[in-house]
């Protein structure tokens, strides 16, 4: 479909394109390029290192294996959570992190970190976003993949509810792919918005349940206020997903999704208007 047509069936009354209309339309045709682009993205993050690419794992497993070494053989009393092993809770809490963070910060940073595209060449800005958040992706499969097989090795998989990791994983790409649409233009008018969202990472960190269990919060109020934080929803959905064993959707967690959907449509209008209106002028700024 080529572009002029794909536009067709994402315009206002006034005939103008909407910016979810111009997002999709300049993706048609471009998912091998932004591929390609992907992988690109990360050997040149790492370019120059005697291990390449691999830094993106070493980094996060040890990491990881700080936290083993610190909780199964360091403080062997640290006791459990829920009564799992805290080292596994904080496990399966770190490893979701590991790709919200950088899918945050990479995400606002991905126009002002790749204005070659924008100002040299004639590519389409929201593709930037894309291939951005997909080689954070590539990186989340592995660290995945590694936190499965010590599950597996300890006995707390597999499971009929590891199915669900096609839900969450998908469902937080796109969450944090749309939130991109919003904070890369802005970081890309101001390095100053760049700057903010770096400084409030550590917050969203401790916020965020990664280390602690929002779900067992005994002030009703503040509980349901976490219910807000959609970090907090795919931390606890990666747990239901491969620790806990509890499915999609319960009495537990129907007002948290409900309101991390809201959310997501919030940022599409959002990130969309944002893209639309600020798509030309960025050029300029760069």
């Amino acid at each position: 479909m080529s572009t002029t047509r794909s536009n067709y069936f994402y315009t206002t009354k006034g005939g103008k394109s909407t910016g979810v209309g111009m997002i999709f339309a300049e993706h048609m045709g471009q998912w091998k390029k932004i591929l390609h682009l992907a992988i690109n993205h990360l050997k040149s993050t790492y370019k120059g290192a005697l291990l390449g690419p691999a830094w993106a794992i070493v980094k996060p497993s040890f990491t990881l294996f700080i936290l083993w070494f610190a909780f199964a053989v360091g403080l062997r009393g640290s006791g459990t959570v829920n009564g799992y092993p805290r080292f596994f809770f904080m496990l399966t809490g770190y490893v979701p992190w590991f790709y919200i963070s950088d899918a945050i910060l990479n995400g606002a940073r991905s126009i002002r970190h790749n204005k070659q595209y924008v100002t040299k060449l004639s590519f389409p800005m929201s593709n930037i976003m894309t291939f951005t958040n997909l080689s954070s992706l590539f990186i989340h499969f592995i660290l995945v993949a590694i936190m499965y097989i010590v599950l597996i090795i300890k006995g707390f998989a597999p499971s009929i509810y590891n199915l669900q990791f096609f839900f969450y994983c998908p469902l937080m790409f796109l969450f944090f792919w749309i939130l991109s649409w919003t904070t890369a233009p802005m970081a890309a008018f101001s390095k100053d918005f760049e700057n903010l969202v770096s400084s409030i990472m550590t917050g969203l960190f401790w916020l965020s349940g990664i280390v602690w269990d929002t779900v067992k919060v005994k002030n009703p109020i503040i509980r349901k206020s976490l219910y807000l934080n959609p970090i907090n929803y795919f931390i606890n959905g990666y747990r239901r997903t491969f620790l806990y064993g509890q499915p999609l959707i319960d009495k537990e967690n129907l007002l948290e999704t409900a309101i991390m959907f809201g959310e997501m449509i919030i940022l599409i209008l959002i990130g969309s208007h944002f893209y639309r209106k600020l798509r030309k002028l960025i050029p300029d700024v760069l």
